[in-house]
């Protein structure tokens, strides 16, 4: 079976640039496929995703979704069906007035009618312990609250596979506890950008590293300046408690 996404000597280089952000990565994501990816701010991380889901267009190399190459735009809508992108930033995710109709609005741009997409954006609240705010005010909500709401328009489009840019950036403890629950619970394929270690050691099963616009996978253990060991952790990341190392 081909992998679910498949990115073969991606290149892109954004203009004015003096080198490319990404120099011929190549990275296959499985169905089930959980996969952590970490590196210095600038290496590219987020616009590998911006290309996967076609908002970028590459100077060379391929994009495939489940074996067949992205080339036109029939290609692209089927992908983008299929896979969710959370933004870093939850703004940029929602924009409609209450939760509920942010929610309701991906099953209804698939063609799903009003009161089935209202059924399954109320069904996927409760399932992800958000039912108390279906009537909320989007913009009215903590930065928690907003991340978890952004996740919930993604789910109730029922992705085969999520691209989380930063999942845990200015969450409280709460929230990111909440957050490694939920996607642990979830039977998909998964990519996640972060710098937070402890959280891509407890959602992801492979790590690979980004660093001068190529994708590397990690060795499975590695002492640091932490002094302590663990896998991965000879790449630049962060503890839950919010501090840094490298």
């Amino acid at each position: 079976m081909p992998p679910l996404i498949e990115l073969q000597e991606i290149s892109f280089t954004y203009p004015g640039a003096a080198k490319p952000v990404l120099d011929r990565v190549s990275i296959a994501l499985h169905e089930q496929q959980r996969l952590g990816l970490i590196g210095p701010n600038g290496s590219g991380k987020t616009t590998l995703f911006y290309v996967i889901m076609g908002l970028l267009t590459t100077e060379s190399g391929r994009v495939y979704f489940k074996g067949v190459e992205v080339k036109n735009e029939k290609n692209l809508r089927g992908l983008r069906k299929e896979i969710g992108l959370l933004f870093q930033d939850a703004d940029d995710q929602l924009f409609s007035p209450t939760v509920l109709e942010d929610v309701a609005f991906g099953p209804l741009n698939l063609g799903i009618s009003p009161a089935e997409a209202r059924e399954i954006a109320l069904r996927t609240l409760n399932e992800l312990g958000l039912a108390d705010l279906e009537k909320r005010i989007t913009h009215q909500l903590s930065g928690g609250e907003k991340k978890l709401v952004s996740l919930a328009t993604i789910l109730a489009m029922q992705p085969r596979a999520l691209l989380l840019d930063e999942p845990t950036n200015n969450l409280d403890p709460v929230t990111r506890a909440r957050l490694i629950e939920i996607l642990s619970g979830l039977d998909l394929a998964l990519v996640i950008i972060s710098h937070d270690w402890d959280f891509l050691a407890e959602t992801s099963q492979d790590i690979y590293a980004m660093d001068q616009g190529r994708v590397t996978q990690c060795d499975k253990s590695c002492l640091h300046e932490h002094h302590h060991a663990h896998p991965y952790g000879g790449q630049p990341h962060q503890h839950g408690n919010g501090k840094g190392g490298r």
